[in-house]
């Protein structure tokens, strides 16, 4: 870990309390200047630090800038968290250490991406700052028949970590979009990779993008896209707090998967049902209503002629 990364730990873990440059520099055995030239980098990268005489260095309640230490505080038990200031994609960014042998929940932060995508390659706006743009790189060990589950639990796993984190109630549009007052706040894309020789799963890449902070969508967006906090809502520390909450609930739920603990949560946040849609299920396009969810949280509909559907895969939209 080089010198910039443990000063700024240090100063996550006393944040908002001071501490003297002559102790950071007699804890790393380096020089006070060494110290202050980290302390200016940190400042360059975005992180709001007081620097007082006599005093020393505080990294501000206010600050937030993503840092791994910072989400890492809020997380029980070790894992790996990997920063990034930008990228083009976090799930690509997980991939790539997948492929060199990084373990099974590593978590991958950006503070914005240039090519962030959703379902069918939408992209997916992510300013810089204002949302949580996170992968989680997964090696588990489930039968084939339960992998589909992992998006269902990404999608409960977030609509808790938000109600946890901001106290308000999020729900699902299946299959896998979060919204919060009728608007969505969080898409989720889960990219697998198959052992060729096995047949099994050698790796998933779970990718969750959240709008946390109040920001002016562009025009084409604005109607249908929302953010977690309103204007002057949003907590000190809200993002890492957030995007541990969403690892910790995921943890859980993908440990439980073959208890199917999402399930009831899934259920009673979905709110289709009853409603009618517009279906997109591979060669079908239709309006239907939608009647509820079976057990694997497929949806089942009424077709306008009276047939009953149970759709494993596709996307709707309602009907107004």
């Amino acid at each position: 870990m080089e010198l910039k990364e443990k000063i700024l730990r240090k100063l996550e873990s006393s944040r908002g309390e001071y501490v003297s440059g002559e102790q950071l520099a007699e804890g790393f055995g380096v020089s006070r200047n060494a110290v202050w030239k980290c302390i200016k980098l940190l400042e360059k990268e975005g992180f709001a630090i007081s620097s007082v005489k006599n005093r020393g260095y505080a990294l501000l309640e206010e600050s937030d800038a993503l840092s791994a230490s910072g989400i890492e505080k809020f997380l029980h038990g070790e894992r790996p968290v990997k920063v990034l200031k930008k990228t083009g994609s976090t799930n690509d960014e997980a991939k790539a250490l997948a492929a060199l042998g990084a373990r099974d929940g590593t978590i991958v932060v950006a503070e914005s991406q240039s090519e962030g995508r959703g379902r069918y390659r939408r992209p997916f706006y992510s300013p810089e700052g204002a949302g949580l743009y996170m992968s989680i790189l997964l090696r588990p060990k489930i039968p084939a028949s339960e992998t589909l589950f992992i998006t269902t639990c990404a999608a409960v796993a977030v609509c808790e970590a938000i109600e946890e984190v901001s106290g308000k109630y999020a729900e699902i549009k299946w299959v896998n979009d979060v919204f919060l007052g009728g608007k969505k706040v969080c898409g989720i894309l889960t990219e697998a990779s198959f052992d060729v020789e096995s047949g099994g799963l050698a790796y998933a890449v779970v990718g969750i993008g959240v709008n946390v902070k109040h920001i002016d969508f562009p025009e084409e967006l604005k109607d249908i896209a929302g953010s977690v906090f309103g204007e002057g809502e949003y907590p000190p520390e809200g993002r890492a707090r957030l995007c541990a909450a969403v690892a910790e609930r995921f943890a859980y739920h993908l440990a439980h998967i073959s208890e199917r603990t999402f399930y009831a949560e899934y259920k009673r946040r979905c709110f289709i049902v009853g409603k009618r849609v517009h279906v997109l299920s591979g060669a079908l396009e239709c309006d239907a209503t939608a009647v509820g969810l079976d057990e694997n949280c497929f949806l089942v509909v009424r077709m306008d002629d009276g047939q009953i559907r149970t759709l494993a895969a596709g996307e709707v939209s309602i009907r107004l």
